[in-house]
Formats: structure tokens, C-alpha cells, sequence
């Protein structure tokens, strides 16, 4: 594999986060985070082999719509 490959399958591979790591990034529990995508709270992971990883840029795009939703108007919350 040339050195211009390796470097794109890193960069593509760091665009995913583990089920472990989406539950560190939210504080809570690996079996909380597989219940989430059970129900569909969270975006749906993709499945690689036994692995179900995220997408980053997806988890921040859902994050930004749950604080969006969270604002009400007049800027309370």
C-alpha cells in the first residue's frame, strides 16, 4: 500500500467513532448507547463486521439540532 493510501484509510478510519467512544463523548453507558440506536434516539451507526461505528460529522450535525430544539423562543431555555 503506498504511503498516499495509508494516509487517506487513517483519515477516513478517524471520521468514525466506536460505540465506547460515542458513549465517552456523551458520558454515559456503552449499553445506553446501544439502546439509543435500538430505538433510533441517535443517528444509526454503520456496521463493520461485530463493530458499529459513527460517523462524527453526523453525531455533530444531531448534536447541533437536539441543542437547536432545546432553545425555545426568546432565547430561554
Amino acid at each position: 500500500m503506498a504511503n498516499g493510501n495509508r494516509s487517506s484509510l487513517d483519515e477516513q478510519v478517524k471520521k468514525y467513532m466506536t460505540t465506547a467512544e460515542v458513549a465517552e463523548r456523551y458520558r454515559t453507558a456503552e449499553s445506553t448507547v446501544r439502546y439509543w440506536r435500538h430505538i433510533g434516539y441517535i443517528p444509526g451507526g454503520v456496521k463493520r463486521g461485530r463493530k458499529v461505528l459513527y460517523d462524527v460529522a453526523v453525531l455533530d450535525a444531531w448534536d447541533a439540532e437536539q441543542v437547536k430544539a432545546q432553545v425555545q423562543p426568546g432565547g430561554e431555555q
